[in-house]
């Protein structure tokens, strides 16, 4: 196996799923992982690592969300490993690129959640991009919430802090918040 692999292989492994869904989802990955030499490409049109960020306020009341044009719905950042086997930097990436925010903290170098999710089928840049899944490592953040924000328009249409007792209220897709949101909230105390 690949060292860049099997470096994300270890991370993956030293997990502690904190529920069946990760349990179950690690397993997967991990399978997905040691068949798939090609898993941080989005070549590979079947499934690759992604990677997302959930961003908390110093005082950990809100989180920075982007309002996401293929999901229509409130959503955390994220995005493709793109041959990066450092997720933790691709999340640092995509909360830069998506929110405009240039400090950043990772508040902790292991992963806080992972998942599986599933694509559906969609227009990208002109070109069909079949259903597919991202496995998916979530990365906690901390940001100071007076930076100033921009919309990257091209995949997102609003971007904002979001009190976090009031997400539920803004996200649009139910599984997003049963499963991953509201396990995310339980990291902290808001």
């Amino acid at each position: 196996m690949n060292p860049k692999l099997r470096s994300l292989q270890n991370q993956i492994e030293k997990f502690t799923p904190a529920c069946e869904q990760e349990e179950r989802d690690q397993d997967s990955m991990l399978r997905f992982l040691k068949n798939n030499d090609d898993c941080l490409e989005r070549t590979n049109l079947t499934g690759h690592f992604t990677a997302s960020s959930w961003i908390i306020n110093e005082s950990g009341d809100k989180v920075l969300m982007v309002y996401h044009k293929i999901y229509n719905s409130w959503s955390w950042t994220g995005g493709h490993a793109d041959g990066q086997w450092d997720l933790s930097a691709v999340a640092i990436r995509e909360a830069m690129e998506e929110t405009g925010i240039r400090q950043i903290e990772l508040a902790d170098r292991e992963p806080v959640s992972l998942e599986i999710l599933t694509v559906d089928g969609h227009e990208k840049r002109g070109v069909y991009v079949p259903s597919h899944l991202h496995m998916n490592l979530t990365y906690l953040l901390r940001a100071d919430e007076n930076q100033r924000l921009y919309v990257k328009e091209d995949e997102n249409s609003g971007v904002r802090w979001i009190d976090a007792a009031l997400i539920q209220n803004c996200v649009s897709e139910p599984w997003m918040m049963q499963r991953i949101y509201t396990k995310l909230l339980r990291l902290h105390r808001y």
